[in-house]
């Protein structure tokens, strides 16, 4: 089952980024293409039904099952970055993290009104970063028609943040 293969290929990195934490690091699922090839495949699968119309990635580690997802549907990708990153007119959404505080930007003319977003990060943790992100793209007028991530950790009760802006939430792997 995917689902398994994914966290046997994870790494736990305690106390990082900070004490207290611990950190879930996809870097060795990245050393396999064959399970990157099945998590895109599987992303894919998941959200093709729901018919959007763009995939927006939430830096940095969103961007690399985003783009593959996005190009696996056919769809345009999207990047949400840290603020300051991002060359033309952006806007801007800040928000608390577990451990801090950070802002977020797209490019204004990232989406048009109505258009419907799939958001993708690696995590789904509290929920704040995809809150942030769920606002910047409300502000452009489209809306989210689904969150995909490759791990949640469900105790954290992101999901319950989620459900005001959708309620498709996918995820390859739960904890």
């Amino acid at each position: 089952m995917l689902s398994e293969k994914i966290k046997q290929t994870l790494r736990d990195v305690p106390d990082f980024p900070k004490p207290g934490i611990l950190f879930k690091d996809i870097t060795p699922v990245l050393k396999d293409p064959g399970l990157c090839r099945e998590i895109t495949e599987a992303l894919a699968e998941q959200m093709r039904p729901l018919c959007a119309d763009a995939v927006a990635g939430i830096e940095s580690r969103g961007f690399l099952f985003g783009l593959a997802l996005a190009q696996a549907l056919s769809l345009p990708f999207i990047p949400v970055r840290k603020a300051g990153k991002l060359p033309h007119f952006t806007l801007q959404q800040s928000y608390e993290l577990e451990y801090g505080h950070a802002t977020l930007e797209i490019h204004q003319d990232a989406f048009k009104a109505g258009q419907r977003v799939i958001i993708h990060d690696d995590l789904l943790a509290t929920g704040g970063t995809v809150v942030a992100a769920s606002q910047l793209i409300a502000q452009t007028g489209a809306v989210v028609a689904a969150y995909s991530f490759l791990i949640s950790l469900d105790f954290l009760k992101g999901r319950e943040r989620l459900a005001p802006f959708s309620e498709q939430i996918f995820s390859l792997a739960s904890f």
